[in-house]
């Protein structure tokens, strides 16, 4: 499969509120778009998504398999070298790694080495409640991001922090913030 016209979207899910609705608010609005979605997922976001369908679903639109775990070094390349990568919904867990530089999984790995690929745009969206955002290690994680050029899709504007347990029982997340980020770091080629 080609490249779409925009190019090849890492979208990487992690196990955290919302990432139910990766397909219908990320991934099908991306493919609309021109791009061509790869989806990389965290353990437990895996699981999540086989046992409620979603991972077919995913494969399904994206024409590409949907990977929760590395692959073995005899194995090809299951997806093409991405040109942006979305993580969205990230949990407080994968930020702290991520920006700690921990990657001992599939969707960090992935992550970790495109903050250190020139050209490569990371858009991320923290998907955490107002304790997280307490966290005397917090700010320093959101430091670290942003100096190493993360896309942040974070702040009272985009998404208002709620008590945990206290915010309503379902919340759109900014899909089309997330997307429109991603959109405006990339150039659309145009192509067919």
């Amino acid at each position: 499969m080609r490249a779409g016209s925009r190019g090849v979207l890492g979208v990487v899910g992690t196990a955290t509120d919302g990432v139910e609705m990766l397909r219908a608010g990320l991934v099908e609005p991306a493919v609309a778009l021109g791009w061509q979605v790869a989806v990389t997922l965290t353990p437990n976001a895996g699981r999540w998504m086989r046992a409620n369908g979603e991972w077919e679903r995913l494969e399904s639109l994206s024409g590409l398999p949907v990977r929760d775990t590395p692959r073995l070094p005899a194995e090809p390349r299951p997806h093409p070298v991405v040109d942006c990568y979305v993580v969205a919904p990230a949990s407080a867990n994968y930020v702290a790694k991520l920006a700690t530089g921990i990657a001992d999984n599939q969707a960090l790995t992935q992550v970790s080495e495109a903050l250190g690929t020139a050209h490569v745009p990371v858009v991320v969206f923290p998907r955490i409640n107002a304790a997280h955002a307490r966290h005397p290690a917090w700010e320093g994680h959101i430091a670290a991001l942003r100096g190493a050029g993360v896309e942040l899709v974070y702040g009272a504007d985009v998404w208002p922090l709620d008590e945990p347990r206290q915010g309503p029982a379902v919340r759109e997340l900014p899909w089309a913030t997330i997307l429109g980020r991603a959109a405006a770091r990339t150039p659309d080629t145009g192509l067919p």
